[in-house]
């Protein structure tokens, strides 16, 4: 076999292609059983670390479906990487990512959040086309998407483990023939994939001002908002700082188990 038949001596650089087909195995193979998360993490830590496509192949050689992944992928011509961009993958491991604004979607999108979370809001995005497929994996970790009220939300099938998929039901809006439409396809493992509808914010409003919103301390409607939004920041801080605490903790423990297997002490 030469380099570029992808085996155990190929010197061939790996693309990212190459080790999201990787994950993908492994990432199966976590949702039927087959690797516990300690050893998945492990193995996707060393994945998407590789150089080679050599260093790949031992990490897929005793799990179902690493011929597939092991064939070399193909490079698109270069029209086509300059049309999928870099945005078509978004990673997120121990980390966040968020896309939101007027930020350009693709067709294909690939998600993988693994002890994270990624933001989508799609209400200010410009659309490839009529359609875009996102494809979510989330393990130990969450996916959150923002659709604007006249997108069509088709959800294409996926597994939840120990975990859930909440997909936003249709509206009036979406429910016409020009309708974009956002397929949802994806796993997830004691994590969650949830797609919410949701009105966009009306510009030119920044603050309370417009709305009558108060301090806090005050009455009537103006004081009883202010209320609500303060509680609502108070809210999110405190899930930010909590994630902060379990990512620090999740990570104290891999590293002690891996002190106890290579049996060396600090």
């Amino acid at each position: 076999m030469t380099p570029q038949g992808f085996n155990e001596n190929s010197r061939l650089r790996a693309s990212d292609a190459d080790r999201d087909a990787a994950a993908s195995v492994i990432n199966n193979a976590l949702a039927e059983g087959r690797l516990t998360a300690d050893e998945h993490s492990d193995r996707l830590d060393s994945i998407y670390s590789a150089k080679t496509q050599g260093e790949l192949v031992p990490l897929l050689e005793d799990l179902p479906g690493a011929g597939s992944a092991a064939a070399p992928v193909p490079s698109p011509p270069a029209g086509d990487v300059a049309r999928q961009g870099r945005g078509a993958r978004i990673v997120a491991i121990f980390s966040g990512a968020s896309r939101k604004g007027g930020w350009h979607a693709e067709p294909v999108m690939e998600i993988l959040a693994v002890f994270g979370g990624v933001d989508l809001d799609f209400r200010e995005a410009v659309l490839p086309g009529q359609e875009v497929v996102v494809r979510a994996t989330a393990i130990l970790g969450g996916v959150d998407i923002i659709v604007p009220p006249e997108m069509r939300v088709v959800d294409g099938g996926g597994v939840a483990i120990l975990g859930g998929r909440d997909i936003a039901g249709g509206s009036v809006e979406s429910s016409g023939p020009d309708a974009p439409v956002l397929r949802i396809e994806g796993n997830c493992v004691l994590g969650g994939i949830d797609v919410k509808r949701k009105a966009r914010k009306r510009k030119g409003i920044k603050d309370g001002s417009r709305l009558g919103i108060g301090a806090p301390g005050e009455f009537g409607v103006g004081g009883i908002l202010g209320q609500v939004r303060e509680h609502q920041h108070a809210v999110h801080r405190q899930i930010r700082e909590q994630r902060r605490e379990l990512h620090d903790q999740i990570r104290e423990q891999r590293r002690q188990m891996r002190r106890g297997w290579t049996g060396d002490d600090e």
